[in-house]
């Protein structure tokens, strides 16, 4: 049936137009957009995805900015820490030429004084945008990720980095009000544990009877004596003094006192000697004063061992306890007050070195210092040595430690506006001292190093990530060029053939006119 209100035909042929036109456009906006998700109508899942990934993208271009700033400021920290480290060396140089007495050591300490001020000049201008990462000791953050859970919580994480404290700061004495006194204990060797003498003595006597006959074997240090019987004990022991004498050993003598009693003395400030006897017989020394022995004396029947100790007194560290920021450690000599605090990541090995140099820039006269580590436990020693030269304190030498926490921490560069080689004490003190200094630079400048590394690290998988997301975004939203070109043509086509049935369709009702002619 034919109708000239109701054209069908018409109608179905402009439905397909309209079709033809939409899907154009969307592909003539996908050749000019590039993208075949443009908006949320497009597809909104996707869309979603993709703007979240896009944020993802411009938040890691920051913290790429901020790592690139952090390589910069560790660049300058780790630079310092290297130019101090050879200014260092070259004090070093310095204080080794001073332990030859044949010298000027005024100009050495002269030179030596110039060195210190340029090492304080770059560790003062050791900063960059602000921040100095070799005065202070509070960590800096940078950041280094965004970090996305399933559940689309966000969290920033952050390299930590250590500020690497080269000031020559000798810091402040805690009150925390935690006691740590029980870490730091005197170790005497006398039965004085809090006076030292000019020499330590170990004190034998013999006990062979006038009538004896026994040849005495003896050893000091390694070396070794022969005395046959003469007389009585007192002569045999006279003779015995006189051949330990002969040897000749540094800072070791021998007496009698004429019936029998040997004396060794040692002035040796961190030297023991190994003593051991055999008399030959049933007959041997009694050790008379124990104490000095440092509880290493055996005997029995005609033979014994023993310790001349040496004369400095014995400062242990704790081998369990931990060492924290602030905790603070003290050794009064004399009733001078030497403190070091400790930086964080410290050990007992840096506070006992801390402590030595606290020391050996006093004004105690006679008192010379030296750390040392027991083989065995592993426990850090300061050792402190009084030659008695100082009259004033009668010939002994006060000793007392204490801890305490909550203090602020001493620079890495402690000690070092102390160093004067001008005296024979001051020139050997220095050469000890300086190795730690230069220890503590040579560490600076490899944790700065090692941060700068893992930073460049982070800077580089940034990088990378925020390549494949930019890529991942891309596959989700971009237009196939290829494919909407092909299909711009065919959708071009499609239309031309739509209009043309459109028109036709519109020239039906035209054919009832012939019916009425």
């Amino acid at each position: 049936m034919s109708s000239i209100l109701t054209n069908t035909s018409a109608m179905v042929a402009l439905q397909t137009l309209k079709g033809i036109n939409s899907n154009l456009q969307k592909t003539q906006e996908e050749i000019s957009t590039g993208k075949s998700v443009g908006s949320a109508k497009d597809n909104s899942a996707v869309w979603a995805i993709s703007k979240v990934m896009e944020a993802d993208v411009n938040g890691f271009k920051a913290i790429s900015d901020s790592l690139s700033l952090g390589e910069s400021t560790l660049a300058v920290g780790q630079k310092a820490a290297e130019t101090v480290t050879d200014l260092l060396t070259q004090m070093k140089g310095k204080i080794v030429a001073a332990q030859e007495e044949n010298v000027d050591r005024g100009k050495l300490q002269t030179d030596i004084e110039a060195l210190r001020d340029q090492i304080s000049s770059v560790v003062g201008a050791a900063q960059f945008n602000g921040l100095n990462l070799v005065s202070g000791t509070d960590d800096v953050n940078i950041l280094s990720s965004l970090d996305r859970s399933s559940d689309g919580t966000v969290a920033a994480s952050h390299i930590t980095v250590a500020r690497q404290d080269m000031s020559t700061s000798a810091g402040v004495y805690g009150n925390g009000g935690t006691d740590l006194s029980s870490n730091i204990t005197i170790n005497s060797t006398n039965s004085t544990i809090d006076s030292t003498a000019a020499a330590k003595e170990l004190v034998l006597t013999y006990a062979q009877a006038s009538s004896g006959t026994d040849a005495i074997d003896f050893s000091i240090g390694g070396n070794s004596v022969n005395v046959a019987w003469d007389t009585d004990a007192g002569t045999t022991i006279d003779n015995l003094a006189d051949a330990i004498n002969a040897l000749g050993l540094t800072g070791v003598s021998a007496t009698s006192d004429g019936s029998g009693g040997l004396t060794l003395t040692n002035t040796n400030s961190f030297t023991s000697s190994d003593v051991s006897w055999n008399t030959n017989g049933t007959n041997t020394f009694a050790v008379a004063n124990a104490g000095n022995s440092a509880d290493d004396v055996s005997a029995t029947a005609g033979a014994g061992t023993a310790t001349l100790v040496y004369r400095a007194e014995d400062i242990a560290m704790s081998t369990s306890a931990q060492v924290n920021e602030g905790d603070s450690y003290r050794i009064s000599v004399n009733g001078s007050n030497y403190d070091y605090i400790a930086g964080k990541g410290e050990t007992m090995e840096d506070v006992a070195k801390g402590l030595k140099t606290a020391i050996d820039g006093g004004a105690e006269t006679g008192v010379t210092t030296q750390v040392k580590q027991d083989a065995t436990t592993g426990a850090w020693t300061v050792q402190v040595d009084y030659d008695g030269t100082d009259t004033v304190a009668g010939n002994t030498m006060a000793l007392a430690v204490n801890g305490e926490d909550g203090g602020t921490a001493s620079g890495g560069m402690f000690g070092l506006d102390n160093i004067d080689v001008t005296t024979d004490a001051g020139a050997s003190a220095a050469l000890g001292n300086i190795e730690t200094l230069i220890g503590n630079a040579i560490d600076a400048a490899a944790a700065f190093g090692s941060a700068a590394g893992r930073v460049e690290t982070q800077n580089d998988f940034i990088s990378g990530l925020t390549d494949s997301l930019k890529a991942g975004i891309g596959s989700l939203v971009d237009a196939d060029m290829e494919a909407a070109s092909a299909r711009l043509q065919a959708l071009q086509v499609q239309q031309q053939l739509g209009t043309q049935a459109l028109s036709i369709a519109n020239q039906a009702p035209q054919n009832i006119l012939s019916l009425f002619q």
